[in-house]
């Protein structure tokens, strides 16, 4: 239930002032450029913020050309009450991503399919970023498949470290909104999907 009182309105101006703030300063980042797919994803408060649920399906594109490759050092998962929230934890710049819905996971390197039971499918891949270090030791290790088992997130699949690109599905109950959010010191990226 939304409130109409001056508070609540003066709330609701605040947050559309944020989101033509954050994307002028991501614009204004580096190299990176963003291209959204289908139309604006949501974008999240500060790290503590709860945001509730996310409200897009688009597809994402964000490119970062010219910087080192960060390495994944783990992929994290927790329900929240209107969502579920995947972090990747990384080390170095936060990379550039795309964000697509696939009908199936394919390994990077060989494209062979990678054999996961859901409703739909979530494909994040980072690039550049590694998942090993400089002896080709792995810095995310386990899997490739990590069940999950949360309302609407089944299991989270590391689907490659190939040639630049680490690939991490995310096999859901069913299709849902999403939304990122970009975090530094540690960097992470963070993605919310609903329930």
């Amino acid at each position: 239930m939304r409130s109409s009182s001056p508070a609540a309105r003066r709330t609701s101006r605040c947050r559309a002032a944020v989101l033509p703030a954050c994307l002028a300063l991501l614009t204004a980042c580096g190299t990176g450029t963003q291209a959204v797919l289908t139309d604006t994803p949501s974008v999240t408060g500060p790290a503590g913020h709860e945001p509730g649920a996310p409200t897009s399906t688009a597809e994402v594109d964000v490119q970062r050309d010219g910087i080192e490759p960060a390495v994944v050092t783990g992929v994290r998962y927790a329900a929240h009450d209107t969502y579920d929230r995947v972090v990747v934890d990384l080390k170095g710049e936060v990379p550039g991503y795309t964000v697509r819905w696939v009908e199936q996971f394919l390994e990077e390197g060989s494209g062979k399919p990678i054999e996961v039971r859901g409703g739909t499918y979530l494909q994040v891949t980072l690039s550049p970023a590694d998942a090993h270090d400089a002896g080709g030791k792995p810095t995310w290790t386990g899997g490739p498949v990590f069940p999950a088992n949360l309302e609407n997130l089944t299991e989270v699949v590391r689907t490659g470290d190939f040639e630049g690109h680490v690939g991490i599905g995310l096999v859901l109950a069913r299709q849902a909104a999403f939304q990122l959010n970009e975090q530094g010191e540690p960097s992470r990226l963070i993605i919310d999907v609903a329930h």
